[in-house]
């Protein structure tokens, strides 16, 4: 979790009417964790996702807020300007977007300067994820020649780099430089790169590697040049709107920048609404409020809020990306309204808890694998298309998507749990055979509607495994966990190796799949053994 130092008599100062016990009270409310404190200095630990935490302006802004001193949501006043960005296509397919904004009349000095490099860098630590979706460039803008052009340029282009003092060409950048090191691996070896040229087409950012020397900020710095370049347009967008609430609220004047060409349009960094019930917050919180009361607190909250009808319409600022529905306000309200003033009751109900049947049932099947010499796994219900098709050279026909992942690697729910067992093997080459694995969990298909069903998978892998191994495997569990009489039946799944594999029936109806696992997934995945399995589906059979 990051991590920042600020200072209580300067956070008074940016607060307004507050006291040191008042602030060191209420940063737990905050969702701020104290690590440390000397004299005037707080250590604070905030959550990744409240990145506008990350400077003592943004926690100013919330702290006015849960104090009431200042309340709503923060708007950000952007002015209209001829500053303007042309994007080249040929960005296209190495680092596409890129958006900024001009911030005049600021205090910079000394301090402010290290607070703004903090931010950045936790910004791309966090929602830039070390550079990789979005990556900021700070400048001096009286030094930068407008309009700018984003464009690409081959590895010989030269420039003095920030903290440098001569030209270096962009192949010794990435060769000689910690950042270029540390970095350039964001540029697939692509023989041309992102360049950000102003008019007299002098270098300003070679994003998102590195700054040009000469627009570095110094306290002789009176206006600044952000921008943004990223993967994904949102992701650089939500990265500016927190620059951007922060320079605010640190006293500059916003402007806007005018972005053009190759899919890029100028930021909007506008306000969004939501739609609540009070009847969802009455349920979730288990308390009443009334409309005017989630009102008020959603304004500590520092976001807007009316009441419209029997619902409650929520304003939220741009760098409150955080909520994403209605079930995030509910938890604005609460903070708002204050946890420290929520009282913990009894429940209501007279009914005595008990060990859910499934859950005894799966615990049982649990303890007969594990007595086999099984190790039980757990992996996640979303994953990739390369671990549950491509590796595994089962077809794709019906993948059950996720809209706007964050990640780039589990974009999609399983509809089999076997695959994922095979990438475990696949990532413990090197440890001693034999390895054996199963895992109990739910697997999703797309029949007209999405169904779950619970699955039930194993495998083994070891220089002697065979077919007649883990076939004998599953029917001691079967017999054992639930009284159940197996048979097996010649049938082939491209998983499983041509004329060694079956299906698996009980009572007539099939239940899973067993065999060998095909040589070209073993091969795929570079096991070093051979590898058998099973999968079987429990719902409908056990519960």
């Amino acid at each position: 979790m990051p991590v920042v130092e600020i200072s209580y008599s300067n956070l008074q100062k940016l607060i307004g009417k507050s006291s040191k016990k008042q602030i060191s009270e209420s940063l737990p409310f905050l969702g701020l964790d104290v690590e440390s404190e000397e004299d005037d200095l707080v250590r604070v630990e905030y959550s990744p996702n409240r990145p506008d935490y990350s400077t003592d302006f943004g926690i100013a802004l919330g702290m006015q807020g849960l104090l009431g001193v200042k309340t709503g949501a923060i708007k950000l006043n952007i002015k209209k300007s001829n500053y303007s960005i042309k994007v080249n296509s040929t960005v296209s397919k190495i680092r596409p977007f890129v958006t900024g904004i001009i911030a005049k009349n600021g205090k910079i000095d000394d301090k402010f300067i290290k607070k703004l490099m903090a931010m950045q860098e936790d910004l791309h630590f966090g929602i830039g994820r070390k550079r990789k979706k979005s990556s900021i460039g700070i400048h001096d803008l009286d030094k930068i020649s407008f309009p700018l052009t984003y464009t690409t340029t081959n590895k010989t282009h030269s420039f003095i780099p920030l903290t440098a003092t001569s030209k270096m060409s962009i192949s010794e950048i990435l060769e000689k430089t910690v950042v270029g090191k540390d970095y350039g691996n964001l540029l697939r070896n692509s023989s041309h790169v992102p360049i950000l040229l102003d008019s007299n087409s002098d270098t300003v950012s070679f994003p998102p590697i590195i700054n040009a020397a000469v627009t570095t900020i110094t306290p002789k710095s009176k206006n600044l040049f952000v921008e943004v370049t990223g993967i994904n347009k949102n992701d650089a967008e939500d990265m500016l709107s927190i620059v951007a609430t922060i320079l605010q609220s640190a006293g500059f004047s916003l402007y806007g920048v005018k972005i053009t060409g190759a899919n890029n349009s100028s930021p909007k960094l506008g306000l969004r609404k939501i739609t609540i019930s009070p009847n969802l917050i009455t349920e979730t919180l288990g308390f009443s409020l009334s409309s005017s009361k989630i009102i008020t607190a959603l304004k500590k909250s520092r976001l807007d809020a009316v009441s419209k009808g029997n619902n409650i319409i929520c304003t939220i600022p741009a760098y409150r990306f955080d909520i994403f529905g209605p079930m995030d306000l509910v938890e604005e309200v609460a903070l708002g309204y204050g946890i420290q003033n929520l009282e913990p009751i009894l429940s209501p109900s007279q009914t005595i808890g008990q060990t859910n049947l499934i859950s005894d049932k799966l615990k049982s099947l649990s303890l007969t694998v594990v007595g086999l010499g099984y190790l039980e796994v757990l992996n996640s219900s979303l994953t990739s298309k390369r671990i549950l098709y491509e590796m595994t050279n089962r077809e794709s026909k019906k993948i059950i998507s996720v809209l706007d992942s964050k990640s780039q690697e589990h974009t999609i729910l399983r509809n089999s749990i076997l695959p994922g067992l095979i990438e475990n093997l696949s990532r413990n080459i090197h440890a001693v055979y034999p390895q054996k694995l199963f895992e109990t969990g739910t697997i999703f298909s797309d029949d007209n509607v999405i169904d779950e069903k619970v699955s039930f998978a194993g495998i083994s892998a070891h220089q002697d495994a065979n077919f007649t191994e883990i076939k004998s495997v599953l029917q001691s569990v079967l017999k054992t966990a639930f009284n159940f009489e197996i048979e097996t039946k010649t049938f082939e799944d491209p998983i499983f190796e041509n004329g060694r594999s079956a299906a698996v029936f009980v009572n007539g109806r099939q239940m899973g799949i067993i065999g060998e696992i095909s040589s070209k997934t073993i091969e795929n995945y570079k096991i070093r053994v051979p590898a058998v399995g099973f999968e079987i589906v429990l719902s409908g059979f056990v519960f």
